[in-house]
């Protein structure tokens, strides 16, 4: 992957996309000791960073292949962003999620227009119903994290936070698949000057956290997290850029996690899913590490579900 696979695109997908609002907060910036810049993809449509993926990997099929439609397996943000990509690009879109998937979830992948195909909630599960549509239908499967061309989509919002920000000297990041954190470290390595990547995580599910330590990818036992888009492991795409250019993992506690996104929602007055708290709670709980630095967060999403805020 070069600089210039990123720059393209960012330009593919451009159209689609938002170009996302950066926010600070005097007092959060006291609070940690250090200046805090936040790129909202809360804000991006659909809600969540994963847009841009997944419109990039859409862009980059044929003809025959947009035809026939896409499909991936997905419980969350991913389902939802497939779903709107390809209704913008005027592609099909079949998306399958597990059974226990919340309904105004669902309701968001069928309002942007997809079929869904519930099935048990088991990977295996997912993995045999895409399978069976990508058969039957001939779509073409899109991984939600560990594929090329979503990572370079991804990527681009660490991108466009650097045109902005270029003496940012840290950007923190939530891990929960890697594809966000891989194509922010690609993003860094070419737009950044000299700038480190955090990769941010659950105690809960610290797969990456033990991936890194191990050299190979490692699996969850239990993901007993209020960052539900953060229970993913990684690929072997993206594992190997996150080896490469990710400086370190920091893991943070469930309580943790719920003071900061209370944090974010008061501060900064924004709707911020679990998983986006992650980052900021990782730079709270390390902050004498960062003092004075110039530290960029990128805020995954805010697709919460309001019956279940854990404030």
């Amino acid at each position: 992957m070069e600089k210039e696979d990123l720059i393209l695109a960012h330009q593919r997908i451009k159209p689609y996309i938002h170009d996302t609002a950066i926010l600070s907060s005097k007092y959060i910036n006291k609070i940690v000791g250090a200046n805090l810049l936040f790129k909202c993809e809360n804000f991006q449509k659909m809600g969540a960073f994963k847009m841009r993926g997944a419109t990039n990997a859409i862009l980059q099929l044929t003809d025959a292949q947009k035809k026939k439609g896409v499909v991936t397996h997905s419980s969350g943000n991913f389902a939802q962003a497939l779903s709107l990509a390809a209704q913008s690009i005027g592609v099909k879109a079949f998306i399958v999620m597990p059974s226990n998937s919340t309904q105004s979830k669902k309701d968001a992948v069928r309002g942007y227009g997809a079929d869904i195909l519930e099935c048990e909630p088991t990977l295996k599960a997912r993995e045999t119903s895409a399978e069976e549509i990508q058969q039957k239908e001939g779509a073409t499967f899109i991984h939600p994290s560990n594929n090329i061309d979503v990572i370079l989509g991804q990527g681009t919002a660490c991108k466009e936070f650097l045109e902005k920000q270029p003496d940012l000297e840290y950007l923190f990041v939530p891990v929960g698949g890697g594809g966000l954190i891989a194509g922010t470290a690609l993003s860094a390595l070419y737009f950044g000057n000299n700038c480190k990547v955090i990769g941010a995580e659950p105690c809960e599910a610290d797969d990456a956290y033990r991936s890194l330590q191990s050299g190979v990818i490692e699996s969850n036992i239990s993901t007993n997290t209020i960052a539900d888009g953060l229970k993913t492991e990684l690929g072997d795409i993206n594992f190997p850029i996150i080896q490469k250019h990710v400086d370190r993992i920091i893991c943070v506690t469930e309580e943790e996690i719920i003071s900061a996104m209370r944090l974010l929602w008061e501060r900064l007055k924004i709707v911020v899913e679990p998983s986006s708290a992650v980052a900021l709670a990782s730079v709270i709980k390390e902050s004498h590490l960062f003092s004075n630095k110039n530290i960029g967060i990128i805020i995954s999403g805010g697709n919460v579900d309001l019956h279940k805020l854990p404030f």
